[in-house]
C-alpha cells in the first residue's frame, strides 16, 4: 500500500481542457457542434454573396468597355518619338565588328515586320490621304517595306553604315488610336552643338498620312508604325566625341516643345564612333 497521496489536478489546467473541449457539454472552444456549423454557414453565405455582387459589378462594367478603343482617354494625343537601335547611348569601334554588332542585330530583328514577305499581304494605298475604316470590323494596314529606307534598310548596306563610321538610326512615333496628325508630319534631326550632315530615308523624312489613323492592337493586326531612317554622315573629324542629336516632328500639329515632357515629339540620343 503506497503511502504518496494522489494529487488533485491544478483548477487551471482542468479549466484549459474543458475551455478546448468539454466532455460534459461536447463543448469545442466554448461552442457547441451545431453553433459552429451555424457559424460556418453564416460566413459561407455572407461571402458568397460579396463575390456574387463584385462578379455583377465587373461584369457589368464589362459590357460598358470597347474592345477596339479605350473608353476613356485623358491624355492629350501627341505622341512621343522612339528610336532603334534600342539606346540613348550608341557608342561602338567601327572597325571593330563585335562593338557594333549588337546595334546591327537589333535593327535586322526589328525590321523583320517590314520584310517584302511580311508586307505583301498588306494594302497598297493611296499617298497623302488617310487610310479611313472606321465603318470596317477587322481594319487592314498600308504596305511599308524596308526597302523604302534605302541606305538604312539593311538590304544594300548589311551593317547599316556603322562599319564605315556612318550610323543608320530608325526613328518612329508612338501608336495612339485614333491620330489624324495635320499638314505633312516629317522629323527633322540636328546636333545639339555645331553642324553634321544627315540623311533621311524616305525622302525628307516624312511620315505619310495613309498609315493614319491607327485603329489598335486588336482592330488593327497587320498594322506597322510608318519609319523614318536618319543616317549620320559623321566624318573623321566627329570620331572619338560624343555628339547629342536631336530628332523632331515638324511640319503638323503634334506638339514638340514641351518642357515638362521632352519625349513628346522629340527624342534626343548620344552617338560616339571611336576609330
Amino acid at each position: 500500500m503506497s503511502n504518496k497521496e494522489e494529487k488533485p489536478e491544478e483548477p487551471n489546467q482542468s479549466s484549459w481542457k474543458e475551455f478546448f473541449y468539454n466532455p460534459r457539454t461536447g463543448e469545442f472552444i466554448g461552442r457547441t457542434a451545431s453553433s459552429w456549423a451555424l457559424i460556418f454557414l453564416f460566413y459561407l453565405v455572407f461571402y458568397g454573396f460579396l463575390a456574387g455582387m463584385f462578379s455583377l459589378t465587373m461584369w457589368v462594367m464589362l459590357q460598358t468597355l470597347d474592345d477596339y478603343t479605350p473608353k476613356y482617354r485623358d491624355r492629350v494625343p501627341n505622341p512621343g518619338l522612339m528610336i532603334r537601335p534600342k539606346s540613348m547611348d550608341i557608342v561602338f569601334n567601327r572597325t571593330d565588328e563585335s562593338k557594333y554588332l549588337p546595334y546591327v542585330k537589333q535593327l535586322n530583328s526589328f525590321l523583320q515586320r517590314y520584310n517584302e514577305t511580311e508586307q505583301e499581304g498588306n494594302e497598297l494605298c493611296v499617298a497623302g490621304q488617310y487610310f479611313e475604316q472606321d465603318a470596317e470590323p477587322v481594319k487592314k494596314a498600308c504596305q511599308f517595306k524596308r526597302d523604302v529606307l534605302r541606305q538604312c534598310s539593311g538590304i544594300s548596306d548589311a551593317d547599316y553604315g556603322y562599319s564605315e563610321g556612318q550610323p543608320c538610326i530608325l526613328v518612329k512615333m508612338n501608336r495612339i488610336i485614333g491620330l489624324r496628325p495635320k499638314g505633312e508630319p516629317y522629323i527633322s534631326c540636328s546636333p545639339k552643338e555645331g553642324t553634321l550632315s544627315i540623311l533621311y530615308f524616305p525622302s525628307e523624312g516624312k511620315f505619310d498620312r495613309m498609315y493614319f489613323p491607327y485603329y489598335g492592337k486588336k482592330g488593327h493586326p497587320g498594322y506597322v508604325q510608318p519609319l523614318v531612317a536618319v543616317k549620320l554622315l559623321l566624318t573623321k573629324e566627329n570620331y572619338d566625341t560624343e555628339i547629342a542629336i536631336e530628332c523632331k516632328v515638324e511640319g503638323t500639329d503634334l506638339k514638340n516643345n514641351d518642357e515638362r515632357d521632352k519625349y513628346l515629339g522629340r527624342v534626343v540620343f548620344r552617338v560616339k564612333v571611336t576609330k
